[in-house]
């Protein structure tokens, strides 16, 4: 039987919420990607162009380092990796994460909340960069999206 994994990055507990209600619509297990030195509010201001979210996002070799590491990834065989949009993109500790890991044979299928954006590029970055994975195309989901949906989207991703 396979194991799924449901890891996440949430800045403001919008993306937690909903990476929470995904793992027990999935049976899965749950992982927090936390940042090494969390994000305050003046690092996630988008209008400032010296903060730090806006720094990262416009180095795209910017690789904030993590706190905490999955134990033995090779163990699912799918993971859904979850995360709020930035700049139309996954924010740049995503690609730490994707980095960080030998994901040969693991199917990744990224999901984003967001006010508004669609989830762009992202599974194409991350497929880049996690050596080995197949990603999915992924979506876009509301925070409050319901079991059924969950269920429903899960079914067609396993």
């Amino acid at each position: 039987m396979s194991k799924t994994l449901v890891a996440y990055f949430s800045a403001s507990g919008v993306t937690k919420k909903l990476a929470e209600n995904l793992a027990k619509a999935a049976g899965a297990d749950l992982f927090e990607i936390v940042p090494e030195q969390i994000y305050t509010s003046a690092d996630l201001n988008w209008m400032d162009k010296k903060s730090r979210s806006s720094v990262e996002m416009n180095d795209r070799s910017a690789r904030p380092a993590i706190s905490g590491r999955v134990d033995d990834l090779k163990q699912y065989s799918h993971v859904f990796v979850g995360f709020p949009v930035w700049w139309y993109r996954e924010p740049s500790i995503i690609d730490t994460f994707m980095e960080s890991y030998d994901w040969d044979g693991i199917t990744v299928i990224p999901f984003c909340t967001s006010g508004g954006s669609g989830i762009g590029d992202a599974g194409k970055n991350m497929e880049a960069l996690g050596k080995g994975s197949k990603v999915l195309v992924g979506k876009r989901l509301s925070s409050g999206a319901s079991e059924a949906e969950l269920s429903a989207w899960i079914k067609g991703c396993l």
